[in-house]
Order: C-alpha cells, then sequence, then structure tokens
C-alpha cells in the first residue's frame, strides 16, 4: 500500500482544516517545499497536493508551488483542488503533477471529465470521491449533492477509472480514524478498484488494516503534523 502524505495548500502556507471548514484553518509550515523535503528524506515517494484556494476560487491558484515541489524534489505529485478547465489540467501537468485529481468537475462536468480520462489516460486522471453521508460533496465540500457514494465511482468505473480517492467528510482532520467499514463496501462492490483511503487517520496500527483491506493507498495529513504518526516509522513501514 502506498503512503501519500498530504499537503494543503492556502495562501502558499501547508496548513490542515478540520471537516473541510476554512474557519479551522491551522498553519503547519510557511514552507511547503521544506515539508516535502522531509518527506522525501523518509524514503516517502508519493504527495497529494491541494489547492484549497482553488477548491474555492473554481480555477487552479497554486500551480507556482506544484512547479517548486515538482522541480526540487522526485516526489511523484496527485494534485487537486480547483480543476475546472481544460487549461487547469494543462497548467498541471505543466507544472509537475503526475496525477491530478478531479472532484466537483466530476459531478458537475461529466461529460469534460470523461473526457480528461480519455485524453490522459486512467493513470493519470483520480477521480475524487468525497462523501458526508454516503452522498458526495462538491466546491471544497461546501455542498452537498443527492449523488451516492458507492453508484457514483460504479458508474465512472464503467468510464474507465482505476484510482479514487475517497475522504469520509465526518472523519477529516478529527484524528478519530478511518470510515474502515466504508472502504470494506467500496472494495467488496468493486474489487478491481484502486482505492485510495483519506480522512481521519489517527495511528500508525490503522495503516496495516488498511492495506489488508486492499486499499491502494493512504493519504495521512494531521496524524503526520500533530506527530501522532512519525515519518521514521512510515519510513520503516515503506522499507519493509
Amino acid at each position: 500500500m502506498r503512503i501519500i502524505p498530504a499537503i494543503d495548500l492556502i495562501d502558499g502556507q501547508c496548513v490542515r482544516l478540520s471537516k473541510g471548514d476554512y474557519a479551522t484553518k491551522k498553519i503547519y509550515n510557511e514552507n511547503p517545499l521544506e515539508v516535502a523535503k522531509q518527506f522525501e528524506d523518509h524514503g516517502i515517494e508519493y504527495l497529494h497536493l491541494v489547492d484549497l484556494d482553488g477548491a474555492k476560487s473554481q480555477h487552479i491558484v497554486n500551480h507556482k508551488i506544484l512547479e517548486t515541489l515538482a522541480t526540487k524534489t522526485q516526489l511523484k505529485i496527485d494534485f487537486g483542488g480547483g480543476l475546472k478547465t481544460d487549461d487547469d489540467l494543462r497548467i498541471a501537468f505543466e507544472c509537475g503533477a503526475s496525477q491530478i485529481t478531479g472532484g466537483s468537475i466530476a459531478v458537475k462536468n461529466p461529460v469534460l471529465f470523461t473526457h480528461w480520462i480519455e485524453q490522459y489516460g486512467s493513470d493519470r486522471i483520480i477521480l475524487g470521491a468525497d462523501a458526508q453521508h454516503e452522498k458526495i460533496a462538491i466546491n471544497g465540500w461546501q455542498e452537498a449533492s443527492e449523488l451516492e457514494l458507492i453508484p457514483f465511482v460504479q458508474d465512472y468505473q464503467q468510464k474507465g477509472i482505476q484510482y479514487v480517492i475517497c475522504t469520509d467528510i465526518s472523519k477529516d482532520g478529527m484524528l478519530e480514524g478511518p470510515s474502515f467499514a466504508l472502504y470494506q463496501r467500496m472494495l467488496e462492490s468493486s474489487p478491481d478498484l484502486k482505492l485510495i483511503a483519506s480522512g481521519g487517520i489517527a495511528s500508525f496500527d490503522e495503516l496495516p488494516r488498511l492495506a489488508e483491506m486492499g486499499c491502494e493507498g493512504t493519504i495521512i495529513g494531521k496524524a503526520i503534523y500533530e506527530n501522532r504518526i512519525s515519518l521514521k516509522q512510515l519510513e520503516q513501514y515503506i522499507v519493509q
């Protein structure tokens, strides 16, 4: 299972929110490159980079930081937040993203999102399926939809999607553990899904459990920043 630390960006700084609420913003570091290099120094190969300014303003904003991290580290970066147009996507890939994550766009403009899967390939486009009470949420989680999570994911699998990041919003940033039962149901209903668990990771012993269930990756944010999981522990896990 891939270990994928997260950097969430507001005003160029590394922040974390709780349940996607911008009012709960906590700044952890003003230098994203410093954080990314720490990850890399501990054998981590992947990074989940979220442009929260972009998510709010509906277009890519922090692409210069993406470019800096992509050129000054070897990390394979999955980038999301505010990608709404072909131009946003072009900028993200030109600035060094290995993959992009589309969430709101997959709901609001499925024709365009499906076109991206066809144009760039399913290895480069990740479906962001973020849910509250198993209903898809969009626009930086500020807006709920009536779409049911599992059928939504299955529909996109038929359109070629392989990778899905699923965040249970009620768990995000709360350090209360991930949605094991939800992920189990998703993997049972779609056994070939490359599911990346996100939200709520609180302790190291949750990682082997997610791996055993069949998660392809897990995104870890606040647990790292709050020293619940050390980079040394992650390094040893990766080596093993």
